[in-house]
């Protein structure tokens, strides 16, 4: 019995501390609404909204068959800014920028690339760990295998083959995955180079996962849409084609060369964009990259803007100066994050 009035008696004294320190605090502090940070039902998320997509026409379609936009950020190399791919950055992105989608872009040949020196399993389970974050709360993600320097990606074939096979298998019950087979096919590369290793892995990704959308990059740092739309690839369903720009670069006739693709039946996805030059860093270009924008929203095309990091170059959408990984305050955003931010 002495056991229980002592156990009574602390929670009596607890309580009193409870009240006293409640009373000491602003009433507007205690009543405050919650955060739109707190948190979001699953239900409101951009997967509850829209479920799993598909490719009607040239458009990107919910499960209702309402035509969407993704509007995305990418990571940088996840092979050497792997700090950015955590739940608080994506949710930072999400609740405070409206961002919907995450691109994980995974290098291949540069330092540290799958495909040259880089620890695979590392890097798959850091593919793993972002899209656990992104599927957790709601948002679509992109397997980015990252070519550059390899430029033709028939190069490192059986490999990305053999990844994207694992990839597919892993995650063909996921309706919020989308892979994306080969970044920006450049160099001596043509179109019919690109198809040929397209069909492979399309068809090694199709043999477990029959629905997820994938994109198709072109010729020219995915740029030669129109090349894609005088010869598509056929027999597959949920297929759209990559096409990337940087604004202070890319301008009025690449915006034509966009339009006329659509104009033929091309599905189109802008997988990668800046607003600097095409380098990555350099100037930037607002005023050219509201034309992108409005034109990109009137045409219904998805589009993921490069790069979440704190990288020393313009097309960071973070100060160089940044230490956080997540909560981003508008102190810590360069002149890219804050324009992105402002979309």
């Amino acid at each position: 019995m002495k056991v229980h009035i002592k156990k009574y008696a602390a929670k009596f004294f607890c309580l009193l501390l409870t009240l006293a320190l409640t009373a000491a605090i602003p009433a507007e502090a205690v009543t405050a609404a919650p955060s739109k940070n707190a948190g979001m039902k699953k239900s409101q998320t951009p997967l509850g909204k829209n479920g799993r997509l598909r490719v009607k026409k040239t458009f990107l379609v919910n499960s209702k068959g309402k035509a969407v936009t993704l509007k995305g950020v990418s990571t940088h190399g996840i092979n050497w800014f792997p700090k950015y791919v955590n739940p608080k950055a994506f949710k930072t992105l999400r609740d405070n920028w409206e961002v919907n989608c995450i691109r994980l872009a995974m290098y291949t040949e540069e330092y540290n690339g799958y495909c040259s020196g880089g620890n695979k399993k590392d890097l798959k389970n850091l593919i793993n760990k972002g899209v656990k974050y992104a599927t957790d709360l709601g948002m679509y993600v992109i397997i980015d295998w990252h070519i550059l320097s390899d430029g033709n990606p028939k190069k490192n074939k059986a490999q990305a083959t053999a990844f994207f096979k694992e990839m597919a298998k892993k995650y063909k019950k996921h309706k919020n995955v989308l892979y994306e087979i080969c970044n920006e096919p450049n160099g001596n590369v043509k179109w019919k180079d690109i198809k040929a290793y397209a069909k492979s892995v399309i068809k090694a990704i199709r043999t477990y996962d029959k629905k997820n959308i994938i994109l198709v990059g072109t010729p020219t740092w995915s740029q030669d849409v129109d090349a894609a739309a005088k010869s598509p690839i056929t027999g597959y369903s949920n297929l759209m084609y990559t096409f990337h720009f940087y604004a202070a670069t890319h301008k009025s006739s690449y915006r034509s060369k966009v339009e006329k693709a659509v104009k033929k039946g091309l599905p189109m996805f802008v997988s990668e964009f800046g607003i600097c030059e095409s380098s990555g860093s350099g100037k930037i270009d607002k005023t050219e990259a509201n034309k992108w924008v409005k034109f990109l929203k009137k045409k219904k095309i998805s589009y993921v803007c490069w790069n979440l990091s704190n990288k020393n170059e313009s097309s960071s959408l973070l100060k160089s100066s940044c230490k956080r990984t997540g909560g981003f305050q508008s102190s810590d955003l360069s002149a890219a994050g804050k324009w992105f931010k402002k979309l």
